[in-house]
């Protein structure tokens, strides 16, 4: 009889629900992939940044030092690739929010013939690969005298962070209500009171949220950045590649670098989990 009852149930109600003593397995499960996606990776570059040699099979370097960090962070030549890459990613950042927020303002509130087809078309520099982005805007930049000059890197990185400040930004101004603007109207506000007391309060999350994600994508931005800029226009992406080559890899530098990158999105991602709201994100990346 019981096993007839079981038979009857529903798909959802013989579903298995998560108890107490599944709390112990899932955080292990957790933390076990956050060491080795994370942990670990970032324990090995720290190890190669300061080993000094680490000659097989040793399993940990034999010796340390800690005069190669004295000597990255003394170079000239990289504290000018970590000021291009912060004045750039500022430039981007404002540059980004001052164009996306009139267009996320006429996909949110505007209904109109082929609005899929614009949203596709404006998230396509994020569907298409990158480098393919980066090699036709090089084509044009270089016919247009823009290649290798800070001007050409600033306006092919607006290319690759304006599709998710428009998506952000969307779905932020998505969430202002219609009669709050009416209202608005019929006490005789103009449209530039509404958008100064209105539109841009209510819209700061988005704001906030796509320029964190505008300001670390630029400053880690390597493709787009190395194909119009370099070797004039050096930013800390393009000085890692530079230690990463093939025919003269530099290991224990190239970590270095790596963990001065870490630093700025580390900060962000950490600022955006304290003053961020988890459905706009959501809304923003298409989940909800």
């Amino acid at each position: 009889m019981s096993a007839l009852a079981e038979n009857t149930l529903s798909p959802a109600a013989r579903k298995r629900r998560f108890t107490r003593e599944d709390r112990l397995p899932v955080a292990v499960g957790l933390y076990a992939f956050l060491f080795l996606a994370i942990a670990l990776p970032l324990g090995l570059m720290f190890l190669w940044s300061i080993a000094d040699g680490w000659p097989p099979p040793h399993v940990l370097p034999q010796s340390y030092t800690t005069e190669r960090w004295a000597g990255v962070l003394g170079d000239s030549g990289l504290l000018r690739a970590a000021i291009n890459s912060i004045v750039i990613a500022f430039v981007v950042t404002f540059a980004t929010a001052l164009i996306a927020l009139p267009t996320a303002w006429a996909m949110a509130r505007f209904p109109f013939r082929l609005k899929r087809a614009v949203e596709i078309f404006i998230l396509a520099p994020i569907i298409i690969p990158g480098i393919v982005v980066a090699v036709g805007i090089g084509q044009v930049f270089l016919a247009l005298g823009l290649a290798y000059s800070v001007a050409g890197v600033i306006l092919v990185q607006i290319v690759g962070t304006l599709p998710l400040m428009i998506r952000l930004m969307t779905a932020a101004l998505e969430t202002i209500p219609d009669d709050l603007l009416h209202a608005a109207r019929s006490l005789g506000a103009g449209t530039f009171g509404i958008v100064r007391h209105i539109v841009l309060p209510l819209a700061v999350p988005g704001l906030l949220a796509g320029g964190l994600m505008s300001f670390v994508g630029s400053f880690e931005e390597f493709d787009k950045s190395f194909i119009v800029g370099a070797p004039v226009v050096e930013t800390l992406p393009i000085k890692l590649y530079m230690y990463l080559d093939p025919y003269s890899m530099q290991l224990p530098l190239a970590s270095i670098v790596s963990f001065l990158l870490l630093l700025p999105a580390l900060v962000i991602f950490v600022i955006a989990g304290r003053v961020l709201r988890d459905d706009l994100m959501a809304a923003g990346m298409g989940k909800i």
